[in-house]
């Protein structure tokens, strides 16, 4: 009886093997090819110095940089501070503050990432705001408001918690 539980169990290996080796895949695992890469594009760049933003409507109050934003509108305007410490893998000036300003004073600021239209398709799934317009909303959960900016070639993304 042994014998005979012996010899079924090899035959079942032996046909694992060659179905794995009929089937092209190595029984070590992985892959017998590096996966594709996507090709180099050109260097992102942000603009330079501070630019007006245009101005979002917060229907709650917000953090902002640890303080709280009250409901109200705001002006934006990005500033010239990159945003420390760098983030790994960040692309360098692509992580600013913003400044969130009220009657000329400023209220709060956050750090925004500047990501150019050659790229947005690679982070956001759901549609942009208009060129030069934005758009304020609620993130699934409830836990954020997302600010998503578009000037010109970028998009601005604010994540504030509620």
């Amino acid at each position: 009886m042994k014998r005979l539980v012996f010899v079924a169990t090899l035959a079942g290996l032996l046909g694992t093997g060659v179905a794995f080796a009929q089937s092209g895949q190595s029984t070590a695992g992985g892959h017998t090819a590096p996966k594709p890469q996507p090709a180099s594009g050109p260097a992102l760049t942000a603009p330079e110095g501070q630019v007006a933003l245009g101005s979002v409507t917060l229907g709650r109050s917000v953090k902002a940089d640890g303080k709280e934003l009250r409901a109200g509108t705001y002006q934006l305007r990005l500033t010239a501070d990159a945003a420390a410490p760098d983030a790994k893998g960040a692309t360098a000036g692509l992580e600013r503050w913003v400044e969130f300003l009220q009657g000329g004073q400023v209220k709060g600021r956050e750090v925004v990432s500047i990501i150019p239209q050659s790229e947005i398709a690679n982070v956001q799934k759901d549609a942009p705001p208009g060129a030069n317009s934005a758009k304020v909303e609620m993130l699934k959960g409830g836990d954020y408001l997302r600010v998503w900016i578009r000037r010109g070639t970028n998009h601005y993304l604010l994540h504030l918690p509620v």
